[in-house]
């Protein structure tokens, strides 16, 4: 009960932060995709996102370590040269597979970075949506030091 109130806690700021910025308005900050973020599998989160299961692709890069030392913070980032108008980082073995998501505005280049919390080793995918389908790249990342309650 504690991390869901962390979660909601530091998701609520995060959105704030955002919107105070102008990254995003307060209509989109209040929308958050909530059950992607709930979904428990990989196939649940694209069911959720919509647009089909995703296709695997070489035009969209994943930029994650082989071996995370400490599963709490392990740095992560998606990337792609075609015009993707969203993008996600999902962990397989998580709790709740929807890591990040990130909304790309018009003009801007595809690419985020962000650390995901991971428990245990585990396959990594990075999505971008790409004329309404989800491409995906994935990676397997070992984590030595668990961090999600590990």
């Amino acid at each position: 009960m504690n991390t869901q109130r962390r979660r909601l806690m530091q998701t609520g700021a995060l959105m704030g932060l955002m919107a105070s910025a102008g990254l995003i308005s307060q209509a989109e900050a209040a929308a958050w995709n909530k059950a992607a973020f709930e979904a428990k599998s990989i196939d649940d989160v694209a069911k959720v996102l919509g647009g089909g299961a995703p296709q695997k692709s070489d035009q969209v890069v994943l930029r994650a370590p082989d071996i995370a030392e400490n599963g709490a913070v392990v740095p992560v980032g998606v990337e792609t040269n075609l015009k993707a108008t969203e993008m996600a980082i999902l962990v397989e073995k998580n709790p709740n597979a929807m890591a990040a998501m990130f909304i790309v505005p018009a003009g801007a280049e595809a690419f985020a970075a962000t650390r995901v919390k991971m428990g245990q080793t585990s396959n990594v995918y990075a999505l971008a949506k790409v004329d309404g389908k989800w491409l995906m790249a994935s990676k397997e990342v070992k984590v030595t030091l668990g961090g999600c309650g590990g």
